[in-house]
């Protein structure tokens, strides 16, 4: 009856050192294996485009993009949780079984996020076989394919952020050069119109919708 309450102890104890470790990787995992850099860098385009370089401030950025980023991985953190953490507090399977499980749906998610030729291209860089199946593809591989498709797919939602706010600026520097006000500066004059288009039409509300369809293309 001693050894079994000292393996329980054991146990316990070898769970809350996992998840004392686990809490210092919180911060890699949110940047690595979620939406969440996507998320940010989007918004941070919207920001530089607008020409507001302060407003929304740097912390309210990242709240946004936290809060999002809960929302697009709700279903994923429901399968880990349903599939791996409930049953490992009911004792039902071991911490090693409950950390392959977890790790599934984070690869479905990062594998519907991530190009084939990135992956492509890992697989090449560490001299891999090449996968026949999503399940031959190494996790090692898989994050930083992930991680560089995100960046891309980012920067060509910014791409097209952009394009509406630069013809504004285009048309305002053409006005002024032909009424030969050469020394106000454009900026001075297109901000208020790059906002005004910006409320018109509804920004945040077509941004924030965009970015979580991207997630989930219909």
């Amino acid at each position: 009856m001693l050894a079994a309450g000292l393996n329980v102890n054991s146990s316990n104890a070898v769970q809350i050192l996992l998840l004392v470790g686990g809490l210092t990787l919180v911060p890699a995992i949110l940047f690595t294996v979620t939406g969440f850099s996507r998320i940010l860098i989007v918004l941070g385009f919207i920001r530089t485009a607008v020409g507001t370089n302060t407003a929304p401030p740097n912390q309210v950025l990242v709240g946004i993009a936290l809060f999002l980023t809960i929302f697009v991985m709700a279903p994923t953190v429901g399968a880990i949780k349903r599939d791996a953490i409930e049953p490992l507090d009911a004792h039902h399977i071991s911490t090693t079984t409950a950390i392959v499980r977890a790790e599934q749906p984070l690869r479905e998610f990062m594998f519907r996020q991530t190009r084939v030729e990135d992956i492509s291209l890992f697989v090449s860089l560490a001299h891999a076989k090449t996968p026949h199946k999503r399940a031959e593809v190494p996790t090692e591989v898989l994050i930083p394919a992930f991680i560089v498709s995100e960046l891309k797919t980012a920067f060509q939602i910014g791409f097209l952020i952009f394009l509406p706010f630069l013809i504004i600026d285009l048309i305002v520097s053409s006005v002024l050069m032909s009424m030969g006000m050469i020394m106000l500066p454009p900026t001075f004059i297109s901000l208020p119109f790059k906002i005004l288009l910006f409320v018109l039409v509804d920004g945040w509300d077509l941004v924030i919708k965009a970015l979580v369809q991207s997630f989930h293309p219909v």
